[in-house]
Order: C-alpha cells, then structure tokens, then sequence
C-alpha cells in the first residue's frame, strides 16, 4: 500500500505541475492577480505531494520491502539502518525521485518567501519550474518508476553496491543535486526575464542569492565527492577527471562567472545580456551532468543507467530546454538595454576578466569530456583525455585567473587606478615571492613550478588579507578604530575575502600532495617494516571480522617516528557475498593537513598481503580551501543587503510600475 501511495502521490505531483506550467502563464498574459497566484498554491501542493512520495520511498527501504524492485535491487535486510536510507539515491530511479523533489523544494521555497517578487515575475518563475519538474516527473513515472512491484517477491534483497555503503553517499549525492538543482531557480529567472522583456538591477538581486545558495552546496558536493574517492576507492587519488566529475565542475565554473557578471549587474546595471546567458549555460550544462549520468554513454563508478531508452527521453529533455531557452535568448537578447558602461581598468573590468578565464576554462573541460564521446560515436575510436590534457590547458588558464584574484576586489567601480593596486598588493605579492624561495629551497630545485604554484596561493591569500586590511585601515589607524571599521563591514566583503583565500588554500594542498607524494607498495607479512617520509609502518598481524552484510579482514600496522609510537592504523577488505564483490577501506592518519595513508590489496596464501601506503603532504588543504569557499559564501548570504528581493528604491519602482 505504501508503494501505490508513494506512486499516486507522485502522479498527483505531476499533475499540479502541468497546472502550474500553464495556468499562471495565462494569468500575467491577462493581468490577472488570482491566476497568477495558483503558481504559489500548486508549486507548494506540489512540494508536499512530491515529499510523500519520496518519504514512500523511504519507508520501503527501512521495512525491506522487498516487494518492491527498487528495494530488492538496493537493500539487504542485514544492511545497517542509515545505508538503508542512504540507498534509496544510491541508484538510478531513487537518486532521480531525490532530483525532482529538490526541484519542487526549490520552487516552494520561492513561492513561499518571494512575496517581495513582482507577482507576474513570479507566475513566471514558477511556471519555467514547473515545465522542468513536469519533464523529469514523466521521466521518472514512464522510465524510472522507483515503486514498481514484483509478482513473485522474493526473501532477500541483492543489497547496495558496497562501494556506496559509506557515510559519504549521505552526504554527496544531496549537496550534489541541491547545487545542481538549485541552478534552476536562476534559469527561471532567466527564462521569466525574456518573457517579460524587462531586466534590471533589481532582477539580479532577486537572482544572486538562490545562484549563491546553490553555489555553496555545489562547492561543498564536489569536495565531499573528491574526499570520498579519495578515502573509498583506495587509489589514493582524489580528481581523476573522470567525464561524471568534469560533468560537476563544469556548472560550479559557469556558475562561479554567474555570480560575479551578477554582481556587476546589481551594482552597475551592465551585462544584462551576458548574465541571462550565464543562468541559461549553467543550469544547460546540470542537466547535461544528469544526461552523462543517466544515459549510459560512459562507464564511472559514479554512473548509474544503461537503459538506451532513458538515455533517449534525458536526451530530448536536453535538446528541448537548452534549445528552446537558446532559441527563446536569440530572439529576445538584442531587445535588452546594456545599461552602464565602464572603464577596462575597473572592477566591472576585472570581474569581465574573470568571467571570461572561467567560461574559456569551463569550455575546455567541456571539449575534453565530450570529444571521446564524439570520437567513439562517429569513429567508432575509443580514446580518453586525462590529466595531460588538463594540465595544458586548464591548468594555465586557472593559473591566470588566479593571479587576477586579489586586484577585483580592490579596483574602484567604472574607473579603477591599476597602478595604486599593485602598491597596495605590493605586500601580497613580497609574501608570494618568500612563500617561492622557501618552496624551491625545501624541494632542493627539484620542482619548478610547483614553488611558484604555491607563491600564487600564497599571493591570493594575502591579497585577500590585504583586501580587509585595506577596508578597516589596519595599519593606518588605531587598532580600536579598525576593529570598529571591521565590525561595520559588510558580511558581503569578508564572504569575498575567504572564498578567494580558499582558492588559494586548495591551491597550496593541489600542488604540495601532487608533487611531493610519496608511495611505498609492497607485499608485507606480519611483522614487516616499511619505511615511508620518516614513518616506520609495522605489520603487526591480520585478522577476520563479521560485519552486518559483509565478512571482514583487518591488518593492524602499528606507526612509528625516530623510534616514539605514533597510532595504530586498520585498513581492511570487505567481501560482501550477497553482491559477490568486495571493497578496500583505507585508513588514515591525520597529522596537521598531512595524512598517512594504508589501503590493502589481496592477500597471498602464504599469509603475506599486498599493501599501498602513501605520505600526502598538505593533502588536507584540498578540502579545506572549499570549505572555506563555501563558509565565503554563506557570509554573503547572510548580508543584510543580500535578501531574497530589491532595494527599497526599485521596490517602489515596480509598485510605480506594474507588470504589462
């Protein structure tokens, strides 16, 4: 009963959708103020009909309900209670029901708190969401029913794949998809825009908060992805370029140029054109992400459908709203005003500037991706574009941008004094050329670039710092008075000052694990010594465990310096009958932001077994510089002056001047 409840709630969900794509619609082509708000009624019916469907979902899963085919093909009745909930998006039809019900959460959230929206922009906003949300419900209810019976259930279910057995499936996929989905809302806004033929100022307000909202969770999905491969899969790597990751970067890239061409528009009422185009391409290339996913035309061990006839209905969702919006853009793009203009030397110059090293990035990444694709469809030619490639072309074009961090913040709006910038980066740039000198002498002029990565890092950082020092006159005035000046910022330009200095942070633990990791792999037996960047790792014997739904077998190395005991590491393997498949869970030893690392490999008859261990300097650093981003961004969001609406004066403009 609860699968047939989750599947008509579902069907409801649909059916609202299609009201509220149309009826709204009609309601601002006849200024009419009670067909409008059906928009705000349906999208939070459709909220609550959705949620149920997906709560169905998760109450089949925890009673293993192995009646049910999702549940037979993703649970076990052994499997411990949280990857019974995590399991329900650990697969195909359950991760699309977690898709479509963020989209309605997205949509509810704006029909909830976007009372201050001119009412026809928001018939239309929601009307846009709803055409998305009716797409993938049918999507879902023809192709990917999550609540489909079978006739003969059987006793036991085949249980989740263990490499998703991990706490990190819980937290991964959901940031993934809030990102991923909340871009949505700024394609609405874009869409609702050229339906309206009005954009101003007061638009890119509304829009910059929800694009930073999905932003943040999108900078913290892709970090929680990269640790979780980094720690799950035992290859002691942490980006691969896999085309499923690249597919995750390539909308945080356009949506990183979103905010900033944003920015410029809320304060200087330019790039109007480029920044609808922006929304369109950012939430184009998610769902593009859903269709690599979705369609089987790659293998990853982050991909889930096979289904030629899935592929083919994402495909045509594709084509119909990336063309539709393109062609829609084509026709209504020239008939906007450009607004304000400014200098070349100015922070509207520079935020260009960054705009277009992250478009030019996001394209390569998007050319490395689907070229192989392409080849093996037309060509019939396998190839594969790796981390070469990237380091080519991506990584010289991140180089640059980098480098152009620390000046936007600091140039004036419309006419900045470029010279005056660099005297006060002088600084910032003194502590990147130690930062360079204390690099090469350390690597013994080993590495070239890799010091001079790491002064850029540490140039982006301090030019953070020297940003803020700037704002409260630190060194100029009474320290009481730059406390005081500091307390009075804006929350907006402290979220700017971590999230460039987390750019930097990432950087510095990029270029320190790539370049000065070590590895030792060996086949050990008990009592064994490896000797690793100062760490004598001891084996001191194997033994076999019984987990939940899966058999266990632990090796215990005890960790050693200069002779003083450090910790005890136990990676293990984990064989999980049921699916006839195993795992490698790698241990970890944290020291500072360096880690030891000790994963497993087969085990010999004669008791020896194979063993990879790595010492990863400032491998932590990776992470920390997205948090870090995404703490920038939530300070921003916090910002008074970065509400869900306009100022006061375009409020009472649009009260002055409704909606035709």
């Amino acid at each position: 009963m609860i699968a047939e409840s989750g599947h008509y709630a579902l069907v409801l969900a649909l059916g609202l959708a299609l009201i509220q794509s149309i009826v709204p619609l009609i309601g601002a082509r006849l200024a009419d103020a009670a067909l409008m708000n059906v928009a705000r009624s349906t999208a939070l019916a459709q909220l609550l009909f959705v949620g149920a469907s997906f709560l169905a979902l998760v109450m089949l899963h925890v009673n293993s309900d192995f009646s049910v085919a999702n549940v037979y093909e993703n649970s076990h009745s052994m499997k411990p209670l949280l990857y019974k909930i995590t399991g329900v998006w650990g697969n195909h039809e359950g991760s699309m029901l977690l898709w479509v019900s963020i989209l309605a959460l997205f949509g509810g959230l704006v029909a909830a708190f976007g009372n201050n929206l001119p009412l026809s922009l928001r018939a239309h906003v929601l009307a846009v969401q709803a055409w998305i949300a009716s797409a993938f419900y049918l999507f879902i209810l023809v192709t990917s029913n999550p609540f489909l019976r079978i006739a003969n259930p059987p006793i036991e279910g085949r249980d989740l794949n263990p490499v998703l057995q991990d706490i990190g499936l819980a937290v991964h996929p959901p940031m993934l998809y809030l990102g991923y989905v909340g871009f949505s809302i700024s394609f609405s806004f874009a869409i609702a825009a050229l339906m309206e033929g009005r954009i101003d100022a007061a638009w890119a307000r509304w829009v910059r908060p929800w694009t930073l909202v999905a932003w943040i969770f999108l900078t913290l999905g892709i970090a929680m992805g990269s640790y979780w491969a980094y720690y799950e899969l035992g290859w002691g790597g942490w980006w691969f370029w896999d085309p499923v990751e690249n597919a995750s970067l390539m909308p945080w890239l356009a949506g990183t140029a979103l905010l900033h061409s944003a920015l410029v528009m809320e304060k200087r009422n330019a790039l109007k054109v480029w920044t609808i185009l922006l929304s369109i391409l950012t939430f184009s290339l998610s769902l593009l992400g859903t269709f690599l996913v979705r369609s089987g035309v790659i293998t990853s061990v982050h991909a889930f459908a096979t289904d030629p006839t899935r592929g083919v209905f994402i495909l045509l969702i594709l084509c119909l709203f990336i063309g539709g919006s393109l062609s829609l853009f084509a026709g209504r793009a020239t008939s906007l005003k450009q607004g304000g203009l400014f200098a070349p030397i100015s922070r509207e110059g520079a935020l260009v500037l960054n705009n277009l090293l992250l478009t030019v990035a996001c394209a390569v990444v998007l050319f490395g991706t689907l070229y192989p694709l392409a080849m093996e469809m037309l060509a019939d030619f396998k190839m594969s574009v790796g981390a070469p490639f990237y380091n080519l072309t991506f990584a010289p074009l991140f180089a640059l941008l980098l480098l152009a961090v620390p000046f936007g913040p600091m140039l004036a709006w419309k006419r900045g004094d470029l010279l005056g910038v660099m005297q006060r980066l002088l600084a910032a740039g003194v502590a990147g050329l130690v930062a360079i000198a204390i690099a090469w002498g350390w690597a013994s002029g080993g590495a070239t670039l890799a010091p001079l990565a790491i002064g850029l890092g540490v140039f982006v950082i301090a030019g953070a710092i020297t940003d803020i020092v700037e704002r409260t006159g630190l060194v100029r005035v009474p320290f009481a008075t730059a406390l005081h000046r500091a307390r009075g910022l804006p929350r907006s330009a402290w979220g700017t000052a971590f999230a460039h200095a987390g750019l930097g942070v990432a950087l510095i633990g990029i270029v320190c694990e790539t370049t000065w990791n070590s590895e030792h792999i060996a086949t050990m037996k008990q009592n064994d010594v490896a000797h690793i960047a100062g760490y004598d790792v001891k084996l001191d014997g194997l033994f076999q465990r019984q987990g939940p739904n899966y058999r266990e077998m632990i090796a215990e190395f005890k960790i050693s310096r200069d002779g003083e005991a450090i910790s005890v590491m136990t990676p293990s393997k984990r064989s999980f009958t049921t699916r006839g498949s195993s795992t490698t869970e790698a241990a970890l030893l944290t020291r500072g932001a360096s880690q030891l690392y000790i994963s497993l490999g087969d085990a010999n008859a004669d008791g020896a077994i194979a063993v990879r261990i790595y010492h990863k300097p400032l491998v932590l650093l990776i992470w920390w510089g997205p948090v870090l981003m995404a703490f920038g961004g939530m300070l921003s969001l916090s910002d008074r002056r970065l509400r869900v609406g306009a100022p006061k004066p375009a409020r009472a403009k649009q009260r002055l001047q409704p909606a035709e």
